[in-house]
C-alpha cells in the first residue's frame, strides 16, 4: 500500500503550486509517507493520472492509494477539516 501524489514541477498557476505545497505539508505533518509522481516528465504520466482518476481533464495535485483514486485538493481539504484524512486516503 502506498500513497501517491501526482503533482507538477512545471506550472504557471500559483493556485496549483500552493495546493501541491499544502498537500505535501499536511501529509508530512501527519507522518504519512507518500510518493511524488511528477506529471511534467511526459504526457503518458499525465494520461495515466487522468485515467486512474476517471477524469480526462484532471489537473494536479491528485492523490491515490496505489491505483485507487482518493481525490483532488478540494476533497483532501474537506477531509482535513473533518479530521478524516486516513479514511480519505483509504488507510483506515
Amino acid at each position: 500500500m502506498g500513497i501517491k501524489l501526482y503533482y507538477t514541477t512545471v506550472t504557471a498557476s500559483r493556485e496549483v503550486k500552493s495546493q501541491q505545497a499544502e498537500m505535501m505539508r499536511i501529509l508530512e505533518s501527519k507522518s504519512i509517507q507518500f510518493e511524488l509522481i511528477d506529471i511534467s516528465v511526459g504526457g503518458e504520466v499525465r494520461t495515466e493520472m487522468r485515467s486512474k482518476a476517471g477524469n480526462p481533464t484532471a489537473v494536479p495535485p491528485q492523490l491515490f492509494n496505489d491505483d485507487q483514486y482518493c481525490g483532488n485538493f478540494e476533497m483532501f481539504s474537506e477531509a482535513v477539516e473533518a479530521d478524516t484524512v486516513e479514511q480519505f486516503l483509504k488507510m483506515a
